[in-house]
């Protein structure tokens, strides 16, 4: 089995499948982002409800690998990381994402690559982008880090 980073090195993804859009210079919504409606969920259906994990279920494991086949995505709960990290990362988070795009592009996640600035790996599988832009991290980011913050890089 290979690694996620050989993974993406073998299905690389065309240039325009990695640059987010400029949200500063965004003065409407593009067609290339605008999704039709969601469809209105009502409290009891549980069918459109992001699942939640809850990390001491015992069962964790299994639910994670369900919520990952069915939705892609889960909320955890339980996870014991303390507030104050998670205050912190937020923090780190909305620093970098306030950069300026010229900034940000410094760290331009490659078409094959697995980390850096970008939309996210699965915007090819969608026909229309979603208003978001990603930094992936896996393992150390310290090279990411110097070429956004040269001065100021060991708080990230």
């Amino acid at each position: 089995m290979s690694t996620l980073s050989e993974a993406y090195q073998d299905h690389p993804l065309h240039p325009h499948h990695v640059i987010p859009l400029d949200f500063d210079s965004v003065r409407a919504l593009p067609d290339s982002h605008a999704w039709p409606p969601a469809p209105h969920a009502s409290e009891s259906d549980d069918r459109l409800s992001i699942p939640t994990v809850d990390l001491t279920d015992p069962d964790a494991g299994k639910l994670i690998g369900q919520a990952c086949e069915a939705w892609g995505a889960f909320q955890v709960t339980n996870h014991a990381i303390p507030w104050d990290l998670l205050r912190e990362v937020e923090s780190e988070a909305r620093r970098l994402f306030s950069l300026p795009t010229g900034q940000k592009l410094k760290v331009l996640r490659s078409p094959g690559g697995a980390t850096g600035y970008g939309l996210p790996r699965i915007s090819p599988f969608f026909n229309k982008y979603m208003w978001h832009e990603g930094f992936t991290i896996m393992g150390s980011s310290i090279d990411h880090a110097r070429d956004l913050w040269p001065n100021d890089y060991q708080r990230f």
